[in-house]
């Protein structure tokens, strides 16, 4: 199931705000592994009373702070109205919840003694690039880094090697340092989307061999951005100010396997003939540009849609480029809503190329 429609089911259920930003984490869930031991994301900020914890609970634990005895790693922080980092971190957190605080930076020796930190949530503070420089370089047990919603103006420095996912949506970013991501081996998973980035410079990232899934969306990107990462199989581009795309784009992508372009600028004659001829692809987003015809694409592509475009003609032979036995499209879901069409002008031999498919919409 697409994010964006367990967020409307989630929203349609009625959960409570708290729980709403608890999910959030950037608009891409985070799973708990219960054999690891891994707690629960969501907030026990007035679940519990906090004086239950401290009577059955003798570890440390710091006064702004709920320390559960089924979780004795995780230390839960969040939306408790913090200017400054609790004292005292004991040195067995490896799970701490600081999101929803008003934490601008923090001091040298701040996480000093939570040598053994996994998951850092900092979503939803009001950290400064400036105060975070550099300020994990050697907490190399890292692997969850979450600063969504926060003041940051650039990527911060001296980031820990052992980051798996770092989390960096809407913020003020405008710029990624040279560096900045040259020794994130273990990256896998890098949100961008919300921030201000105009453009994507060659080294920008630099040193990500293993990134699965990269969103760039809702920045001011008016060029596809070609310096990416090639390991990259899920890219989001929504709302941008993309006009088209070049041949070579998307070239070396040969896992690319979601490619997401809604809410941009695209048009026809911006886009080059093979400008989607990735055989790996499996779902392509176009809705909501400026296309007046149905762009080519791969017959290996599964999931496909143009929704509220400006497209009158249904092309088989954007589809199939020739039809027989083993010669046809894998489209099974095709959207095509909103446009300036209907069903009386498919062609006769469009079931002959798109036979199996399972969804139409016009």
């Amino acid at each position: 199931m697409e994010i964006r429609s367990l967020l409307l089911i989630l929203s349609v259920c009625g959960p409570t705000w708290a729980t709403t930003l608890d999910m959030d984490y950037g608009g891409v869930p985070l799973w708990i592994n219960r054999f690891l031991g891994e707690p629960s994301v969501l907030t026990l900020r007035d679940r519990m009373e906090p004086g239950w914890f401290r009577a059955v609970n003798r570890q440390s634990c710091p006064l702004e702070c709920d320390c559960p005895i089924q979780w004795p790693t995780a230390l839960y922080c969040e939306y408790r109205g913090l200017h400054q980092l609790p004292e005292g971190l004991p040195s067995r957190t490896q799970y701490l919840f600081l999101q929803g605080n008003a934490l601008t930076g923090f001091n040298s020796r701040a996480f000093a003694y939570a040598s053994n930190l996994r998951w850092l949530f900092l979503d939803r503070n009001q950290v400064l690039s400036e105060r975070f420089d550099h300020m994990l370089s050697n907490h190399t047990r890292l692997v969850y880094l979450f600063m969504n919603h926060n003041n940051l103006t650039e990527v911060p420095a001296g980031l820990p090697s052992g980051l798996k996912q770092l989390r960096l949506a809407y913020n003020h970013i405008e710029k990624i340092p040279p560096g900045a991501f040259q020794n994130l081996q273990n990256l896998t998973l890098l949100l961008l989307q919300g921030n201000h980035l105009k453009a994507i410079g060659e080294a920008d990232f630099k040193g990500l061999p293993f990134l699965n899934l990269l969103d760039l969306s809702h920045n001011l990107l008016d060029t596809f951005p070609k310096h990416l990462p090639p390991s990259v199989q899920q890219l989001y581009l929504t709302s941008n100010a993309l006009t088209g795309m070049s041949e070579d784009s998307l070239q070396g992508f040969n896992g690319l396997h979601y490619l997401r372009l809604s809410h941009n600028q695209l048009k026809n004659e911006g886009l080059a003939y093979g400008a989607f001829n990735v055989t790996s692809l499996v779902e392509l987003d176009l809705s909501y540009n400026q296309l007046t015809e149905i762009p080519v694409v791969p017959t290996t592509l599964q999931y496909f849609y143009l929704e509220v475009n400006h497209i009158r003609e249904f092309n088989v032979s954007s589809f199939c480029r020739k039809m027989g036995p083993t010669s046809y499209s894998r489209i099974k879901i095709l959207r095509l809503d909103g446009n300036k069409m209907t069903h009386h002008q498919l062609p006769p031999d469009w079931p002959f190329c798109l036979r199996v498919l399972y969804n139409i919409y016009i």
